[in-house]
């Protein structure tokens, strides 16, 4: 059964950096997508960074620049490096993963989930 677990949300003021990760369990496939979504109440889950097994990259518009996604194969983790924060960063931010390569960050490709980590930024 696989299994993502979240860390690293916090409360920042604007300009300021967190990092956010992701360990993955139980994953057998040797192709995967990971990405973080964020979500704010009431609105739909928006891609913010995706990367796959060969390291191939994405990232939403709004976050370019500023965000930065990586992994550690040996470790099952990915990272979300988050600089010059703003205040309409502040969501709910979850770990995402399915099977393939160069995967939109489109939320109803994913088909694996973590809970989530929730993200202040203050002004």
């Amino acid at each position: 059964q696989v299994q993502l677990m979240e860390s690293g949300g916090g409360s920042v003021q604007a300009g300021g950096s967190l990092r956010l990760s992701c360990s993955a369990s139980g994953y057998t496939y040797s192709n995967v997508c990971m990405a973080w979504f964020r979500q704010a109440p009431g609105k739909e889950r928006e891609g913010v960074a995706g990367i796959d097994s060969n390291g191939y990259t994405r990232y939403a518009d709004s976050v370019k620049g500023r965000f930065t996604i990586s992994q550690d194969n040996a470790k099952n983790t990915q990272y979300l490096q988050m600089n010059s924060l703003k205040p309409e960063d502040s969501d709910m931010y979850y770990c995402a993963a399915t099977p393939g390569n160069r995967c939109p960050l489109i939320a109803t490709v994913f088909s694996e989930w973590g809970q989530g980590t929730l993200v202040t930024v203050s002004s």
